[in-house]
């Protein structure tokens, strides 16, 4: 592989010529010395050390992403947001999956710090757990003093601008148009505890149903994976539970595939047999069947606003933007038979 003295020796420049007009430097040099060197670097087919360039540049140009898991359709929406604003500003994105372990987490901020990412954006629920929180925020707050920016994705009580998804009002939202189609025996197939998106999301739900003078007691929520065989799982010991369920509302459209799946296996139909809603319209919502209703948030924006927000000159005080939810009304809810 060439190295950067080859390229020197071919032009018959100094090495410190050829690292001025790799990297972009503002000092000036002839138009046929950068030919020369361009030349030389074609021929050797060199490529500069990614490293050298960054302690050669003032500016850094890597963002380091951190998800739950980037298979999960919901973070596949948000990195394909960030990815486009990426591409436009010239950044390259460095994705970092937690698989939902804090130490994890951890680990990769201070992996993201020794690589002097230009900013780092943590894209997955935040959780209640004090102790992980603070120790988040101390490295989170070191990496803000050296210069590096901090967006987050979701309820977090953490140092750095942050874009909220309407979570709660989504929950409300659903659970209000499930209520006023009639449905009295409502489960609901939950996500993990410790995350904020669960609590949030369920909050809502527990709001609708006082507002239609409903109740949905602990025996109807049931907590699994936030994924397609959590979902399954759920509805099944939620069926078994109580058989009287009309609907069953998923905290996410990944959970209410499988939970469309459970159903099916026990010969019920949606939504004759039992309504189903799901949350943040993946792509799949619209595909299955019976098509889902669900809360839409509008995932590729939100990825965007919070790259957006990390590349924008530092403010005076950390900034929060709110992204509205809305139903999506399609044929996997209906009125409950009598």
């Amino acid at each position: 592989m060439a190295t950067l003295a080859d390229v020197a020796r071919k032009a018959g420049v100094s090495a410190a010529t050829v690292s001025r007009i790799v990297n972009g430097s503002p000092k000036i040099v002839s138009e046929e010395l950068r030919e020369r060197v361009l030349r030389a670097v074609q021929e050797l087919q060199y490529v500069p050390n990614a490293h050298a360039q960054l302690l050669a540049r003032s500016h850094r140009t890597t963002v380091g992403v951190i998800v739950h898991d980037v298979s999960d359709p919901y973070f596949a929406e948000i990195t394909r947001g960030l990815q486009r604003v990426a591409s436009e500003q010239g950044r390259l994105v460095i994705i970092c999956n937690s698989y939902r372990d804090p130490d994890r987490e951890l680990e990769y901020v201070e992996l993201l710090r020794a690589h002097q990412v230009e900013s780092i954006i943590l894209a997955g629920s935040g959780y209640h757990d004090p102790a992980f929180t603070k120790s988040l925020n101390a490295k989170l707050s070191a990496y803000m003093a050296t210069g590096g920016r901090v967006s987050v994705v979701g309820r977090h009580k953490l140092a750095g601008d942050a874009v909220m998804p309407a979570n709660e009002e989504g929950g409300y939202l659903i659970g209000s148009a499930v209520f006023s189609a009639g449905h009295r025996h409502v489960g609901v197939v939950a996500a993990p505890r410790q995350l904020t998106t669960t609590t949030d999301r369920l909050a809502g739900l527990r709001r609708a149903a006082r507002e239609h003078h409903r109740t949905l007691p602990s025996k109807r929520i049931a907590y699994a994976e936030f994924d397609r065989d959590g979902g399954a799982a759920a509805t099944a010991a939620l069926l078994d539970a109580d058989p009287r369920l009309t609907a069953i509302v998923a905290l996410n459209d990944s959970m209410a595939i499988g939970a469309l799946s459970a159903l099916r296996e026990r010969g019920l139909s949606v939504p004759g047999d039992v309504s189903v809603v799901g949350f943040d319209d993946m792509p799949i919502a619209r595909d299955v069947t019976p098509p889902l209703t669900t809360v839409r948030l509008p995932l590729v924006e939100i990825g965007a606003r919070a790259i957006t927000m990390a590349l924008d000159a530092p403010q005076p005080s950390p900034r929060v933007e709110e992204v509205p939810a809305e139903v999506i009304h399609r044929e996997s809810l209906a009125e409950p038979r009598d």
